[in-house]
């Protein structure tokens, strides 16, 4: 089984399939009300994915958040989801979006050829497939190696002075040994994080000191957080998460919760 990110391209081959997460179509219109005048970076996005498919990939896995409102939807998403669906089934035998967070009346947007996987997850080429914002199904966190997005993963650098700056990032860690009373009987050897596919979002840094992570499962005991290896887009090993944690100023963090503001100051 090949399983691998791509040089630069915040997407992961999964044998015959590439998995990306994290699309927010329609964050334009959001960003519109915070003064920002942005054209639709949708038609990009389609671009990218389609220069990043090598010529064997058949099937097109989007690991959650493929709109961006929630509550609620803007007209932007019901104009551009329905055709960027349209253009990936054009191209690729198989379309598959695994629920997220932001994805609330999904149904109503993609075509009825596409496969909508509940929150849970899926397992695709025998890989466990999430959005990241809700305990996996059992039968997800039973396969070997566990994907998820949600995060949006950066990693922040600090200089002397006290300068910050984030870059996006891959996350790739190990599970520990199950134990007696755990909530799986089963968990996977690792996981990885997908960085977002949208270039426009905010990322939530990895290695800021007391911060916790989004979603139930890396904020958990059963990932081993400290241990993760962090990687760059473009392929650098930056090394442990654990020996690279910064104490963090006040910075906006993109936070994906219903329960909280789009954007939190810390």
């Amino acid at each position: 089984m090949e399983i691998q990110p791509l040089p630069g391209v915040p997407a992961l081959r999964v044998d015959d399939a590439l998995v990306i997460g994290d699309l927010h179509i329609g964050v334009e219109s959001h960003l519109v009300r915070k003064g920002f005048h942005l054209s639709s970076r949708t038609d990009d996005m389609f671009d990218a994915l389609m220069k990043a498919a090598a010529p064997e990939i058949r099937r097109i896995v989007m690991i959650g958040d493929i709109k961006d409102s929630v509550p609620g939807s803007t007209r932007q998403e019901y104009r551009e989801i329905p055709v960027f669906c349209d253009r990936l089934l054009d191209n690729f035998s198989q379309v598959d979006i695994v629920r997220g967070n932001h994805d609330t009346s999904l149904e109503e947007f993609v075509p009825g050829q596409v496969r909508i996987w509940p929150a849970g997850g899926t397992v695709i080429n025998g890989v466990g497939l999430i959005h990241g914002h809700t305990w996996p199904a059992p039968e997800v966190m039973a396969a070997p190696t566990l994907v998820m997005g949600h995060e949006h993963p950066t990693i922040m650098f600090a200089d002397t002075v006290g300068a910050h700056m984030t870059e996006p990032c891959w996350l790739r860690g190990r599970f520990r040994e199950p134990r007696e009373g755990d909530r799986y009987q089963r968990l996977p050897e690792r996981f990885i994080v997908v960085p977002a596919f949208n270039r426009l979002l905010g990322g939530s840094p990895v290695n800021i000191i007391g911060q916790p992570l989004l979603g139930p499962l890396l904020n958990s005991d059963l990932v081993d957080l400290d241990g993760a290896e962090v990687h760059l887009l473009d392929g650098i090993d930056l090394g442990r998460r654990g020996d690279l944690v910064v104490k963090g100023r006040n910075f906006e963090r993109w936070d994906d919760r219903e329960d909280t503001p789009r954007h939190s100051r810390l």
